[in-house]
């Protein structure tokens, strides 16, 4: 066994992990992370993201450049052209990111899973009864995206985003462990939620953008300010873009997870189940 093998299976044992990713200044951690990873210095740089690779097995064959300023600027990369293509059926709302596929189905009238035995509320989600109220029953997806992924995401379908509300929180770990010890976990943290509607049919989507430890700060293309824990406000901004199906819509500045809410008649498609991968432009639901 390898010295690397060693210290990742020490790293998983999940009492450490758990100490280790939450038991410390989360807030401060997170923004001391958001500064480093910004320096250019080469050995800096190289050493962070040598470090990086090492715990976590980060590929960048399909990154669109070899070289980056920075880890900062490695972690929000683009991909090459074709990397991932778009299913193109309009009856179908594709993933909006890279990810793992977390607790998914139908709510039950404004319950959804955190994880198996954990619930929480679209209220505490949300904090907007007029949105609660647009996803009652709803079709939801958790979408989990590890550090190594490619952190960029897109539309799901021909859209246009009418409003971003910020709220600002903590930014507990949203890795599994995490999920299964900290109660209503997702509306503890910085999160943002993407108020949209599909060109075609009218259908309200939201997608939910979640922060977490050392991963805090949203980047959006139809805003012209960073969201992230030092943002003083408007919480709730108003906006008129549009998008593409599978146009880039903006990026996390380090990454964490995209909740995706659809109305009650979408299903979910046969290939997103708890556990998967999901890469962006695949299947992720189908219209009614």
């Amino acid at each position: 066994m390898t010295l690397q093998h060693h210290i990742k299976s020490l790293l998983q044992q999940e009492d450490l992990h758990f100490l280790l990713t939450n038991r410390i200044p989360r807030r401060l951690t997170t923004q001391f992370v958001g500064w480093l990873s910004k320096i250019e210095q080469p050995v800096i740089r190289d050493l962070s993201i040598g470090l990086w690779r090492f715990f976590s097995g980060l590929d960048l064959r399909e990154a669109k450049k070899s070289q980056f300023r920075s880890m900062h600027d490695c972690f929000i990369r683009e991909l090459k052209d074709g990397a991932r293509p778009i299913d193109r059926d309009p009856n179908i709302l594709v993933s909006p990111c890279d990810a793992i596929v977390g607790a998914c189905g139908a709510v039950a009238g404004t319950t959804l899973h955190q994880i198996k035995g954990f619930t929480y509320t679209l209220d505490d989600l949300m904090g907007d009864r007029a949105m609660v109220e647009s996803h009652r029953d709803a079709r939801y997806v958790t979408l989990r995206l590890m550090s190594s992924m490619y952190h960029r995401f897109h539309a799901p379908h021909d859209c246009r985003v009418e409003q971003v509300t910020y709220i600002s929180g903590d930014t507990w770990n949203v890795n599994p462990i995490a999920l299964r010890r900290v109660e209503k976990l997702f509306c503890k943290n910085e999160r943002a939620l993407l108020k949209t509607t599909l060109t075609a049919t009218g259908h309200a989507v939201t997608l939910v953008p979640v922060a977490a430890i050392l991963v805090a700060s949203i980047r959006l293309h139809c805003l012209d300010v960073l969201l992230n824990l030092r943002h003083r406000g408007p919480n709730v901004i108003p906006c008129d873009a549009h998008f593409s199906k599978g146009e880039e819509m903006g990026w996390f500045e380090h990454g964490s997870t995209i909740i995706v809410l659809a109305p009650k008649d979408f299903s979910l498609c046969d290939t997103v189940k708890e556990g998967a991968r999901i890469r962006m432009g695949e299947p992720l639901m189908r219209l009614p």
